[in-house]
């Protein structure tokens, strides 16, 4: 969803108030009546969500707040996020650590049962397929999800694999979690109002933990993290209980939670620094460009063993030819693809992801330039419209995260 969820959110709008409404609402409708649709999907609309099309689904972009509301509030209160687009499904067998090692550059051996990690699939070249939290629930128990946009080619990709894992006699079968819905419950009051559901002592569950436990009278997969920077819960529950639980929590927040849209989603994973598959990161960019060699381990980084190990390991001991890093900017906000010149008007670089931070009360962005200007405090021009404006690295997160740990 290349230039961000925002400026979808704002480009719909115009059209709509601008164009010819019946005739852009006519293309609207006839877009939404084929897209997928949450088991919330009623929910969404009854609570004024605008509905817009988002990797094959129709997803709420934001609700009868504006997306700057909606962004403070998570960070002051939290945010209710429905994120059932997304896949999850798990890996079992004896062999379901040996088989994912091959695909991923995370140390999944070495994770503690009941423990987690966000990591890459690379491809040959070393590129990065998609992005995943991961999660070792036992030895032989893996469960993971991926992004909606990237599911029929991380599937295909998984099953390729599998089958010739498998026909060499390894252990291991995948099932899709295609019947469970899932949640994303983010910001300071996730915890506390979480709590009055579980008999589970969520202060002991801490970020990138995983448990099976049950939430307001149904078996949920609870895992401790997010996509916003802050504290929080990602809660996979059974399809038919879905409703309800997205209501419970509502209510025990006493209306300081809100339901919140993909436009205040990308927001704050901006603010946090973190990528969005597709648009900070791709098929041609390794994880060392991204900024995530920490989710290399060290064990992996000795063996290799994973696709595109040889380039992502050479990088590794080089260094990158590009960096992604962090902007501040005056001017107008920057959007995916604005250039990135030097001082001296020499091409260095691209933005991925820009906006207005509804946090900061100012611009910022994310993109990759060539290594060696990749240092806080570079001074850089950002062209948007052709004009250049002033910009200068920055080190992100760009708001301080606040994730549970011990």
């Amino acid at each position: 969803m290349r230039g961000g969820l925002w400026q979808l959110g704002q480009s719909i709008t115009r059209r709509l108030a601008n164009g010819d409404k019946k005739a852009a609402a006519r293309r609207y409708f006839s877009a939404e009546a084929e897209l997928k649709k949450t088991v919330l999907y009623d929910f969404h609309v009854a609570h004024g969500g605008k509905m817009v099309p988002f990797a094959g689904w129709s997803m709420p972009i934001q609700y009868k707040d504006s997306i700057m509301d909606s962004t403070l509030n998570c960070r002051e209160n939290g945010s209710l996020f429905d994120v059932s687009h997304m896949c999850g499904l798990s890996l079992k067998g004896k062999d379901s650590v040996a088989f994912l090692e091959k695909l991923v550059i995370a140390d999944v051996a070495g994770l503690a049962p009941g423990t987690g990690s966000l990591t890459v699939f690379t491809n040959e070249k070393g590129g990065a397929i998609d992005d995943s939290v991961i999660t070792k629930v036992t030895d032989d128990h893996i469960y993971l999800v991926v992004n909606a946009g990237c599911r029929d080619k991380d599937l295909a990709h998984i099953e390729e694999h599998l089958k010739a894992f498998k026909a060499k006699g390894g252990d291991v079968s995948w099932y899709i979690h295609d019947e469970r819905s899932l949640l994303a419950l983010q910001g300071p009051l996730a915890a506390p109002v979480l709590q009055h559901l579980t008999k589970e002592d969520l202060s002991k569950l801490y970020f990138g933990e995983f448990r099976v436990l049950d939430i307001n009278g149904s078996q949920c997969f609870l895992t401790r993290t997010g996509y916003t920077g802050e504290d929080g819960f990602e809660i996979s529950v059974a399809s038919e209980y879905a409703l309800d639980l997205a209501k419970a929590l509502l209510e025990k927040s006493e209306g300081k939670i809100r339901l919140t849209g993909l436009g205040a989603r990308d927001s704050l994973r901006l603010e946090a620094g973190l990528c969005l598959y597709g648009n900070d990161m791709e098929q041609h960019t390794t994880p060392i460009e991204a900024g995530l060699t920490w989710a290399i381990g060290k064990r992996r980084r000795a063996e290799g063993g994973f696709l595109g190990a040889e380039v992502i390991l050479k990088q590794l001991a080089d260094g990158p030819t590009i960096r992604r890093v962090g902007f501040f900017s005056s001017g107008p906000p920057p959007r995916s693809h604005s250039e990135i010149q030097d001082e001296g008007g020499n091409i260095i670089g691209e933005v991925t992801s820009g906006g207005f931070s509804p946090c900061l009360k100012k611009n910022i962005a994310m993109g990759y330039v060539k290594s060696g200007l990749h240092k806080a405090g570079t001074k850089v021009k950002i062209i948007i419209r052709g004009k250049a404006n002033e910009g200068v690295v920055t080190k992100m997160p760009f708001v301080p995260t606040k994730y549970y740990k011990p």
